[in-house]
């Protein structure tokens, strides 16, 4: 069983973007993939989580609903408030008996955290403490824009304290008015301690499909 958990360094930044590309990537090599979005906030009239249906979507095989998105809530709220409010405490043992459940049917399993790193989950956890519980590698998404190289040097010192490896990066070009692009990104080759892994143009409409070639895994 092999996997990785996909961070980045805010929300919005392209995580469910990268993730895709990734399961797609993995797929064009032949691999069995699945993507799992243990904790999702905001969905439609219909109960559905955008991020929850893309991922499914670049999956190489249709699994359990319960087994990809164990905890999704209807506002689109941090999740710990979401939590609260409906009155359910997130459990990291279920999300871990339902990653075990899908990593055994997969090759590569791609866990997606929920909005940066440092996120609570409850009263006492966070997303460090979810990807901890499931040892995976992380690739960390840097959304390209300015102030990119702080959080990203944060984001990738909070990973390396919490004692996971670092597996490698991703940047997402979020910001198509973001000047000096290229010095930024070479600004952060030399600082973080990981391989980057490729490089996103900006995307009006995610097409994860047309962007896999872009990547590779670590």
């Amino acid at each position: 069983m092999h996997g990785y958990f996909i961070t980045g360094t805010d929300t919005e930044v392209g995580k469910t973007l990268v993730t895709c590309a990734l399961l797609h990537a993995a797929r064009q090599r032949g691999l069995r993939t699945v993507g799992m979005k243990p904790i999702a906030a905001g969905t439609d009239s219909a109960g559905h989580n955008e991020d929850v249906e893309r991922l499914t979507a670049a999956s190489a095989f249709v699994a359990a609903p319960e087994l990809i998105n164990p905890y999704c809530f209807a506002p689109p709220i941090a999740p710990h408030i979401a939590a609260a409010e409906s009155g359910r405490t997130i459990d990291l043992a279920v999300i871990r008996a339902a990653f075990d459940q899908l990593a055994a049917q997969a090759d590569l399993t791609l866990v997606e955290g929920a909005g940066g790193f440092l996120v609570p989950l409850g009263e006492n956890i966070d997303t460090a403490d979810l990807a901890v519980r499931l040892n995976l590698p992380v690739i960390l998404v840097v959304g390209l824009r300015l102030g990119c190289i702080n959080h990203a040097r944060l984001t990738a010192a909070a990973i390396l304290h919490s004692g996971l490896t670092l597996a490698g990066w991703v940047a997402n070009s979020i910001d198509p008015t973001m000047t000096r692009r290229e010095e930024n990104i070479a600004a952060l080759v030399a600082r973080l301690p990981a391989p980057l892994l490729g490089v996103l143009p900006h995307q009006a409409a995610h097409d994860p499909a047309a962007v896999a070639h872009l990547l590779r895994l670590p």
